[in-house]
């Protein structure tokens, strides 16, 4: 992934949030899992063409520059996003969402319709969540300093390792199918350096700790966003096999928004939008909901 460049923490009426701008265009809020950062929103953004969308990147709260400050629930960090807008001078926008993510993007979509052109939610958070008991790799590798320190050696020299632990840790893919998917993705050099750049924003400590932490708390509550309030359209992208955020939480929204297209990747992982044989064209379709607004 290509540093990212001209990274500011910008003064809104909501308090601070950390942004980036990336090219020209349509403009496309991007809104990153949990956990992440400003680095994972531009890992997910760079499908968009820079000629032709404005990708503003940020850090949700409690991640990297961005404190958490009183902006806790979805609807305050909905809030804290229509904010930024006020202050980038940016009427409306394009919303790429993906897994924890998804809770703020609803709330955006639903509280600001005014303000919403389009919602692509990539495998997106849309019903309760419980953290699942990580094994003794998961708990080194996400939880740790010598974790963190470790992930960046993986993907430097085992690169293979790496892709293999998040094909096993975000899918319910085993045996021939396991290792075809791993050594498809190996293959692929696009679909290989997504998954070693998101392995790099996965830590839970750090300036990281606060945003996951947070969003465990939040995510545990049952929260309606007020689907009926989402008006734009939306495409909701979700693999079959997704062991991370499964699949009814993409059907319960599906069932909640109006004006919603739900889009399955047959034996998808968490990964699927972005690692699936089919995800050029699934990519293309959501290009099409984030220009056509």
């Amino acid at each position: 992934m290509e540093p990212l460049v001209d990274v500011k923490v910008i003064s809104t009426a909501r308090g601070p949030i950390e942004y980036a701008v990336r090219g020209t265009g349509k403009p496309v809020l991007v809104l990153h899992g949990s956990p992440g950062g400003i680095d994972a929103a531009a890992a997910m953004a760079g499908f968009l063409p820079v000629d032709e969308f404005q990708a503003i990147l940020v850090s949700r709260p409690g991640y990297l520059g961005t404190e958490l400050g009183d902006r806790a629930t979805p609807r305050e960090q909905a809030d804290l996003y229509a904010a930024l807008l006020d202050e980038l001078g940016i009427a409306k926008v394009g919303v790429l969402a993906w897994s924890g993510g998804g809770p703020s993007a609803y709330q955006f979509a639903a509280t600001h319709p005014d303000r919403t052109g389009a919602l692509v939610a990539i495998a997106c958070l849309s019903e309760h969540w419980v953290n699942p008991t990580p094994d003794i790799a998961s708990r080194i590798f996400q939880t740790t300093r010598i974790g963190d320190w470790l992930m960046r050696k993986l993907v430097a020299h085992q690169p293979l390792q790496v892709i293999q632990g998040a094909v096993s840790d975000e899918s319910s893919l085993s045996g021939d199918e396991f290792d075809e998917h791993v050594k498809y993705i190996d293959s692929d050099p696009v679909k290989r350096q997504f998954v070693l750049d998101m392995a790099l924003t996965a830590s839970q400590v750090g300036r990281r700790k606060a945003g996951w932490d947070n969003d465990l708390v939040q995510f545990a509550k049952s929260a309606d966003p007020g689907w009926g309030a989402i008006e734009a359209p939306t495409l909701l992208v979700q693999g079959s096999a997704d062991s991370d955020v499964l699949p009814e939480n993409s059907e319960h929204a599906h069932v909640g928004i109006a004006e919603s297209e739900l889009l399955t990747l047959d034996r998808g992982t968490h990964f699927a939008f972005y690692t699936h044989p089919e995800s050029d064209a699934a990519q293309a379709r959501a290009l099409e909901y984030l220009r056509n607004w």
